[in-house]
């Protein structure tokens, strides 16, 4: 399976402009790659721009979903939609999307985590589910930035199967050596290929870290972006790996889980 994931420069407040960066950049890749699965960043429509939301957020998942499905048709590619800012009822949520080749939705997921240091809880509502999904015979899981602190997530999809861990991000630079940390553990614990997508750029005084990536199950990186240049990381993922590594290094068989305890 081959994964094209863009690290992406995101136009504050601006979907207009992004989609049509977007379908630029769709275009582009998938004419000189030719990958089986694309992978968008963090609120890629807007940034972050949580003040204007109510203004410029999608409604029920629209155009910002209809706008994948079309560009997943007319490429014949799997996309893993990023997230963008969507009200469903009234409340904004951090919304993220699968879409497969024929334009079909896999799976939809919103943010279960906000961040406290960023104000999220004061504009956004948390999302209450996380599951995986098949894309083409590959079970998988998706996550949003600040999940990625949270362990449980991530270990509860590997236990239900999942064999690629797919990550979107806006990770700040100040953080940038948990945001590389971080993943290379899920990937190691959890014998899975991570997969990211992260911004460069700055927005509100918040410089992004890049360094999009793309993991083994062993934990070694086997792709990066750089810190501050806006490109695409592609790679070939052998998944037989995972396999591999699982039977060698049998955690999942090794798991007690009646004696942690987790509240």
């Amino acid at each position: 399976m081959k994964i094209s994931s863009y690290q992406m420069e995101v136009i504050a407040g601006n979907p207009v402009e992004n989609r049509s960066k977007v379908k630029g950049w769709v275009d582009k890749v998938c004419k000189e790659e030719k990958p089986d699965v694309l992978v968008l960043p963090e609120m890629w429509t807007t940034n972050y721009t949580l003040p204007e939301l109510k203004d410029i957020a999608d409604r029920d998942g629209e155009p910002t979903t209809s706008f994948l499905q079309n560009l997943a048709k007319q490429y014949e590619v799997n996309i893993i939609g990023g997230s963008f800012a969507n009200i469903k009822d009234g409340e904004v949520y951090n919304s993220a999307v699968a879409i497969n080749r024929k334009g079909e939705i896999l799976y939809r997921y919103d943010k279960v985590h906000l961040v406290p240091m960023l104000d999220e809880h004061l504009y956004l509502k948390a999302g209450n589910h996380n599951h995986i999904f098949e894309l083409e015979g590959v079970k998988a899981g998706l996550i949003i930035c600040y999940d990625l602190r949270f362990p449980e997530l991530s270990r509860q999809l590997a236990v239900d199967g999942a064999e690629i861990l797919f990550i979107v991000a806006e990770w700040p630079e100040a953080r940038k050596y948990h945001w590389k940390h971080l993943q290379i553990a899920r990937a190691i614990e959890n014998q899975v290929y991570v997969v990211s997508a992260n911004c460069i750029g700055q927005y509100s005084g918040v410089q992004y870290c890049g360094n999009s990536m793309i993991i083994d199950p062993l934990g070694e990186i086997i792709s990066c972006g750089s810190e501050e240049n806006e490109e695409t990381i592609t790679k070939e993922l052998d998944l037989n790996m995972v396999l591999e590594i699982r039977e060698k290094v049998p955690v999942f068989k090794s798991r007690v889980p009646s004696v942690y305890k987790i509240n």
